[in-house]
């Protein structure tokens, strides 16, 4: 919005050309968010704490001190997330890319599903929610109808049906009609796997941060033909807007740490898991690094394995290879204290980022 607005009166005055550039209006992106954290998190938060009562249902097979620790703490904390993303971006990005559209459609609706699911545990005192089969079935049709807008908005290009290979010059396979599922898939995989991960406080907030400060570089140097060429990624026209989109990201997930971190004030639930997993494929999609995302969110992909490694054992042998899944459960039963636990998971966040950011340059 204020791109389009202050523009036009760059030529008269020359400070408001600064709204051209991606990388100014990605700091105001950041800043606005962060500042829409502080400012309404705290009514929020006490407006969510109102009208939950007892706060988000606790798993009763989960670790003991859960129980104890978590009991009455609100859930649906991503609504302070969506907000603040939403508003810096129509405020800050242009509003006439399709792309940052398209993401904003997945991670609306990603919110709308998961807010559904946090509705019916609290109204239901109960840790089961949406029907799974009918939830991964929404998430996989919007993903669907994001990825063939994406598509479209980016038919110029003969190779965006194609998948991209890291560490590699020029490879790139071309999948066909294969590609829309494909897709679709790591739209509905990211925001699944970063619910999964989303059990401990700050644990699942700080790894998408860390992710969305990577791919806002990836979306600005792959959305610009020259930096593009020079590093030999493929370049996607117009999607260095989704830099603004994902600066957005980076300060509603700070200011929203402010209140998440132990001992949390609130949880983002599904609302902002799912939104936010959701946002990062979409991204990934836009700019032709779905398998990067792989490297960057390893964390996410971590704990999806384990929980289905855990679920495969089990069926098939009545057996349990971890003491709790998903992985972070398993290192609290081996008495790991929760703080530990999701910093040393950070950490491996930031190094599986900078592995990430390698493949740009490493080929």
């Amino acid at each position: 919005m204020l791109y389009h607005l202050f523009t036009p009166l760059a030529d008269q005055y020359q400070v408001f050309n600064l709204f051209r550039y991606v990388t100014f209006r990605t700091a105001g992106a950041v800043l606005t968010a962060l500042l829409f954290a502080f400012v309404f998190g705290p009514a929020i938060i006490r407006t969510l704490r109102r009208k939950q009562g007892r706060g988000q249902p606790i798993r009763l097979d989960g670790p003991e001190t859960h129980l104890l620790t978590k009991q009455g703490t609100p859930t649906m904390g991503g609504l302070m997330i969506l907000l603040g993303v939403g508003l810096s971006t129509l405020l800050w990005a242009k509003l006439d890319n399709g792309y940052v559209w398209a993401v904003l459609l997945v991670t609306i609706s990603f919110g709308a599903i998961g807010f559904y699911d946090d509705y019916m545990k609290v109204t239901k005192r109960s840790t089961d929610g949406f029907s799974g089969k009918k939830k991964l079935a929404a998430e996989l049709g919007i993903a669907f109808l994001a990825t063939a807008w994406i598509a479209w908005l980016g038919n110029a290009n003969s190779d965006r049906m194609g998948l991209a290979i890291p560490f590699t010059k020029d490879v790139l396979i071309d999948l066909g009609l294969f590609y829309l599922p494909f897709a679709a898939v790591v739209i509905a995989g990211a925001g699944n796997a970063v619910n999964l991960t989303d059990g401990l406080d700050g644990l699942a907030i700080v790894p998408v941060m860390i992710a969305s400060a990577v791919f806002m570089v990836i979306a600005y140097l792959s959305g610009h033909a020259v930096f593009a060429n020079y590093l030999q990624i493929h370049h996607s026209p117009g999607s260095g807007e989704l830099a603004v989109f994902c600066g957005a990201i980076v300060g509603a997930a700070l200011g929203f740490l402010w209140f998440n971190a132990p001992p949390a004030q609130v949880f983002m639930g599904d609302t902002g898991s799912l939104a936010l997993g959701g946002a990062l494929g979409a991204i990934a999609v836009v700019t032709k690094h779905e398998l990067v995302l792989g490297i960057v969110g390893g964390l996410f992909v971590l704990e999806t394995v384990s929980v289905i490694v855990q679920v495969a054992s089990f069926k098939l042998t009545g057996k349990r290879v971890f003491r709790m899944a998903p992985l972070h459960h398993h290192f609290e039963k081996k008495g790991w204290a929760e703080p530990t636990v999701v910093i040393r998971f950070w950490i491996i966040s930031m190094i599986l980022a900078v592995v990430g950011l390698t493949t740009l340059k490493l080929r």
